[in-house]
């Protein structure tokens, strides 16, 4: 039954359907059948030899189908007209395959096609429909009309079969069970198919080779090559093997149905006894619905917490209001949700300080080499708590560089009280929500991250740190920087207000600590709520300290490779701090450390060693040509080493003054310098200019002379007011054709009546000093407090000179 398949529809193509034929227009065939000639008997009428063609595409017809076919009436109509009036009533069925209606030619029609008669001929709406028997195939010999209506004269081909040879009965009978076994897998095929089958035998192999052909799914142009294939034999070699895919595409296609009926049932038996078990659980009741158990599981969160009264109060609003909610209603997941946050905060729960500054003490040397300035402060806050009682409500910022160990000392300080640590950063936080949270009435509200943090951390007492505060941005959604001013406020944190929870919390006991890389970025209203502490960048010997006690054994230890394979010696661990990882932090270092480690790796597999040495002499070999070189101070008139600081750290800022020619006055500034650098040198070069005689230059040298300043390393900006005792000494070194003679650095602002006030920074310039084997340097005297406070192993060997005003400076540097 070839409708039973998925085919290609074309509305003015014959097409086979199953159709009830009520209400039908009926056209006479001018000697319509008896009643039953239509049986599905195959037709022993006598065959015309001239027939009118009927092209259909979907696929062909064969002489054992018995089937309604519908064509389109008003391009067939005048054909089966003149069918009807012959005494045979008998067409011809050609399959075209994909042709196209409007241009089709005699030659798209195959020679092999159906000779059919035509039963109960019936039309409605722009369609004819009658009953198609096929009858036998025809050859097509010569075209009498070659338009349509088509009309061309056939012969009727012998189909040459020996249909008692063993080979043709044997081939028949599996073409019979290969049917028998179709018809029961696929539900398409029904009972009266069967009894259809019933009719064919092994003696009369023509017919049920045909029907076996048409029973399949094959492509069009598979079963024309069988309809074209007169002897039985051959045909029925080529059905065979169609029927037998036919046959496992059905059973593939049962064993799918089944898997999907078991799975269905399987599923509807468990929701079936899930609602039954609920029911009779219900009845005895030891069971509750959703909602009440919503409501108990929030009830019972309570019973553990010291909820405040007005907090309490709201929670019992939200739960009547819960109870009479239905479950699926959005708003009974809203409130839910709401509530399910109220319950989950740590209302009343707290956990116990260890303030034991013995502890604090080892904790701190044990997760950090050096920084004992910032290790003191953090033991002096810690004793004060103990005093107090505890160290709530305090708001600390490390500010430093960039891998000095803000993070890492956060967490110390968290463990070192026993308390709970949270992070998050508002580095590019933009929306003031993310701090306060969302208004209820948005889809997909939130609170905000320290109502999460506090949810997580499940104590009201944790350690919460906001990384890269200085780095918040603004935007059309608000300002979280100044969304943080009540936050770490101790006097309005007290009842801090989340907009999404809309009572209020207290978060007085919560240690806040902030890092940031600058201060420049931070509101100043925000900055007067934190107490500061400052990390500054780590000198070589700290670094040393760092890689060998926490860097190299980490890394190791993450690779799982054993210490005494890979031998890292300490003085090539010296010449990586020096060579490569100059900066304040450690970040650097460490990504050195993991490239030897990676090398190393390599090297161990590849030549199956016991170990790898890393020394002074191969470290180029593991780490590539350094990428700093020692630096070489320059020298010579009007050459000056200052000291600068920047977010990176120190570093030494040489200051260049030239002369260029003497045809006329001139001042000129290179170097990419910001606007209170430019300032800083002209305060400088009018100083010099005024006070020239005063220390022992020509007092007419700058009369006639076109002075170049410049500070080298172009492309990096640079700006601030600490230059100007430099500036000054440059210009001044140039007027008196003297050279400073030996190593030496200077910072310092200078004004135009040759004052030197302070800068900041001290350590940090200390430390590139340091770096750059300086070890004499002249510092404003107002900054002599900063220097007294440096830990004595940078102090050690250092000459400073202490400086009020410039004719100190101009007293060192040239006696």
């Amino acid at each position: 039954m070839s409708d039973d398949q998925d085919r290609h529809h074309d509305p003015d193509a014959p097409q086979w359907q199953h159709q009830d034929h009520d209400e039908e227009e009926s056209l006479d065939l001018g000697g319509e059948a008896e009643e039953g000639q239509h049986a599905m008997v195959p037709a022993r009428d006598t065959l015309p030899e001239r027939i009118y063609l009927l092209p259909i595409h979907n696929r062909p017809f064969f002489p054992a189908q018995v089937q309604p076919l519908v064509i389109n009436r008003e391009r067939w109509e005048e054909t089966i007209q003149r069918v009807a009036k012959t005494p045979h009533h008998t067409v011809g069925l050609a399959f075209v395959g994909e042709a196209a209606l409007e241009g089709l030619a005699h030659d798209d029609f195959p020679e092999i096609g159906t000779a059919v008669k035509v039963h109960k001929l019936q039309g409605e709406e722009g369609q004819l429909q009658f009953i198609a028997q096929g009858l036998q195939r025809f050859r097509i010999q010569r075209w009498i009309s070659r338009e349509p209506p088509y009309l061309v004269e056939v012969s009727y081909p012998r189909e040459p079969v020996d249909a008692e040879a063993d080979e043709a009965r044997a081939y028949a009978m599996s073409l019979i069970n290969g049917i028998k076994e179709l018809l029961p897998i696929n539900p398409l095929y029904g009972e009266e198919l069967k009894h259809y089958l019933n009719r064919f035998s092994p003696h009369e192999p023509g017919p049920l080779t045909d029907f076996a052909a048409a029973i399949t799914s094959a492509k069009g142009r598979e079963l024309q090559d069988v309809l074209a294939t007169l002897p039985v034999l051959a045909r029925m070699q080529k059905v065979l093997p169609l029927l037998r895919k036919e046959i496992e595409v059905a059973q593939l296609q049962s064993e799918i149905s089944d898997q999907v009926n078991a799975q269905m049932e399987e599923r509807q038996r468990e929701f079936f006894l899930r609602e039954q078990l609920k029911v009779i659980q219900r009845e005895l009741g030891i069971s509750k619905d959703d909602r009440e158990n919503d409501v108990d599981t929030f009830r019972d969160r309570l019973e553990s917490l010291v909820v405040p009264p007005r907090v309490l109060t709201r929670i019992e609003e939200e739960l009547d209001k819960l109870a009479v909610l239905e479950t699926g209603s959005p708003e009974y997941g809203t409130t839910r949700n709401y509530l399910d946050w109220l319950t989950s905060l740590p209302w009343g729960v707290h956990s116990q300080d260890q303030l034991d500054l013995v502890r604090a003490r080892q904790v701190l040397d044990r997760d950090h080499d050096g920084l004992e300035d910032v290790k003191e402060r953090i033991v002096e806050f810690l004793a004060e708590g103990t005093f107090k009682g505890d160290v709530g409500g305090s708001i600390l910022l490390l500010v430093g560089p960039p891998g000095v160990g803000k993070t890492s000392v956060g967490r110390s300080i968290a463990e070192t009280l026993g308390r709970e640590f949270y992070r998050f950063s508002v580095g590019g936080m933009r929306d003031e929500a993310e701090i306060k949270g969302h208004r209820r009435t948005y889809i997909g509200a939130m609170p905000g991250k320290l109502v999460q943090a506090l949810k997580e951390v499940e104590v009201e007492n944790p350690v919460i740190m906001l990384d890269e505060i200085d780095k918040m941005g603004q935007s059309f959604q608000g300002d979280p920087a100044s969304a943080l001013l009540e936050v770490l406020d101790p006097e309005q944190n007290v009842d801090f207000l989340d907009h999404y929870l809309d009572v209020r919390l207290d978060l007085s006991k919560v240690l806040f600590v902030c890092t940031a890389n600058t201060l420049d970025s931070i509101p100043p209203a925000l900055l007067d709520r934190m107490e500061q502490i400052r990390l500054s960048g780590y000198i070589a010997e700290e670094k040393l300290a760092i890689a060998k006690h926490h860097l190299w054994p980490r890394l190791l230890k993450r690779a799982n490779i054993p210490k005494k394979r890979i031998n890292l010696t300490e003085a090539a661990l010296r010449q990586l701090i020096e060579g490569y990882a100059r900066e304040a932090g450690v970040r650097q270092l460490e990504k050195q450390l993991h490239r030897i480690v990676r090398k190393a790796a390599v090297t161990l597999l590849e030549n199956d060693q016991q170990s790898v040495k890393v020394s002074v002499k191969n470290l180029e070999t593991f780490l590539g040509t350094p990428l700093f070189r020692k630096e070489q101070v320059l020298k010579g008139e009007g050459v000056v080493t200052g000291l600068a600081w920047t977010s990176m750290g120190g570093a030494t800022l040489p200051i260049e003054a030239g002369k260029v020619h003497s045809l006329t006055r001139g001042f000129k500034l290179t170097g990419k310098l910001g606007e209170v650098m430019q300032e800083s040198a002209n305060i400088a070069y009018s100083y010099v200019l005024g006070h020239l005689a005063e220390y022992g230059a020509d007092a007419d040298f700058f009369d006639s002379a076109f002075v170049h300043l410049h500070v080298p390393e172009g492309a990096t900006p640079k700006d601030g007011p600490s230059a100007g005792v430099s500036m000054t000494t440059a210009l001044l070194s140039l007027a008196k054709h003297r050279a400073i003679d030996r190593p030496l650095a200077m910072t310092g602002e200078l004004t135009l009546t040759g004052q030197v006030l302070p800068v900041g920074g001290i350590r940090e310039k200390v430390i590139a000093a340091r770096r750059s084997e300086i070890f004499e340097v002249i510092l404003p005297d107002a900054n002599r407090r900063d220097f007294d406070e440096l830990p004595d192993h940078l102090k050690e060997g250092v000459t400073v000179h202490f400086a009020k005003r410039y004719r100190d400076v101009a007293k060192v540097v040239f006696g």
